[in-house]
């Protein structure tokens, strides 16, 4: 299975994590889907920046150093987009739940992004 794949389905897992806590822990339904947003949301960066990063691995360090930045920028920008959604639907799903949805799987995923990567 290559990395990619890899990733994806690790990642679909802690979505689905995310979302059963969040059912469980007294969210309920909209718990879960604020947190499968949020979750998406951080599995969508992560794919994104893993496959930045993926060809510059045995580049020059400037090439690497400028892909990993990229990387970084893309994750930013997946926050910027959390927070409109969650001004967005403030009033129907949890941004409590949608924040921790997005912070374990994302927090997950990149302590685990040494193994995507080769």
């Amino acid at each position: 299975m290559n990395a990619i794949r890899r990733l994806v389905m690790v990642a679909a897992g802690l979505e689905l994590v995310a979302a059963l806590l969040a059912y469980w822990l007294g969210g309920g339904a909209m718990g879960a889907v604020a947190a499968l947003i949020g979750g998406s949301l951080a599995t969508g960066a992560q794919i994104v920046a893993v496959l930045l990063l993926r060809p510059a691995m045995l580049a020059k360090q400037l090439v690497f150093q400028q892909r990993w930045v990229l990387g970084m920028a893309v994750r930013f920008g997946s926050f910027i987009v959390l927070a409109a959604v969650m001004i967005a639907t403030r009033s129907t799903l949890s941004p409590a739940w949608m924040a921790a949805g997005y912070l374990g799987t994302l927090l997950t995923l990149l302590f685990a992004e040494t193994r995507f990567l080769t």
